[in-house]
């Protein structure tokens, strides 16, 4: 992958290319910058601030696509409060604020000949995607939602895509260890994306059957740089920065091998 040479993380005002509502909540925007488009990868994720003086901290966001030909980046997020509620409004032509890349992607390396299984539940679900894109082996995807579905049929153009919702509306009834247990899925290494109860599922899966393990980590997130401990997770082993079994987020990961984090 080609790296933007000398990059440098600075916040910067980008262009939103264009933004669509996907379902209800759920929202996609480009934004443009062939610096950032350059530098990330999957699993990574950007910080954007709002224009309200008043709300100083950025709201951190996982990238979901990355076009480096055209200089884009694609996020998908769910409204969920003051930030994400002004970032829906936004169109083609407005600008945004944002710092990144940042944080530890997915790694890629020494997956050639195996069989991946892409684990991705609810608003986790978006940086799959990218993930699916530049992995040069067989991929199947397990994809979990409440209800509704968003960004499946993008899936699909990368390899098996399995669903659960807890409805039972599409796919499995339940959720995405139900449908690897229906499906009688198998794989050499799992990478997942979600929140903590599915986490610590993926993870236990993984332990029974001696496969290899990634866990994306969602946690609320301050500075985003790794300089306020707000977001640190239990860790195995003693963290050389804070000297205590702790592993910041968004600095040490997101993206972590499941045997480095307690869940």
């Amino acid at each position: 992958m080609e790296k933007a040479e000398g990059f440098s993380k600075i916040k910067r005002a980008v262009r939103v290319a264009g933004q669509e509502c996907l379902t209800e909540g759920i929202y996609s925007m480009w934004i443009e910058d062939e610096d950032m488009a350059r530098a990330a990868g999957p699993g990574q994720f950007i910080s954007l601030y709002t224009k309200d003086s008043g709300h100083l901290l950025p709201r951190p966001i996982s990238i979901c696509e990355i076009d480096r030909d055209k200089g884009r980046l694609r996020i998908v997020y769910r409204v969920a409060g003051f930030g994400t509620e002004e970032f829906s409004r936004y169109q083609a032509g407005d600008t945004v604020t944002v710092l990144g890349p940042l944080g530890n992607g997915f790694p890629l390396e020494g997956k050639e000949g195996k069989r991946a299984l892409l684990v991705g539940g609810g608003i986790g679900i978006p940086p799959m995607l990218q993930l699916a894109r530049e992995m040069n082996c067989e991929k199947v995807m397990v994809l979990g939602y409440r209800d509704k579905l968003f960004l499946n049929e993008e899936f699909a153009g990368y390899g098996q895509v399995f669903t659960a919702t807890e409805d039972g509306s599409a796919g499995t009834r339940g959720n995405v260890l139900d449908a690897i247990k229906e499906q009688g899925l198998k794989a050499d290494v799992i990478y997942a994306c979600g929140p903590k109860p599915m986490l610590r599922a993926v993870k236990a899966l993984a332990l029974e059957r001696g496969m290899e393990c990634w866990l994306s980590l969602e946690e609320r997130m301050a500075c985003g740089v790794g300089a306020c401990l707000g977001c640190v997770c239990r860790s195995k082993d003693t963290d050389s920065h804070s000297h205590v079994k702790n592993k910041r987020v968004c600095k040490d990961g997101p993206v972590f091998a499941a045997g480095e984090v307690e869940l």
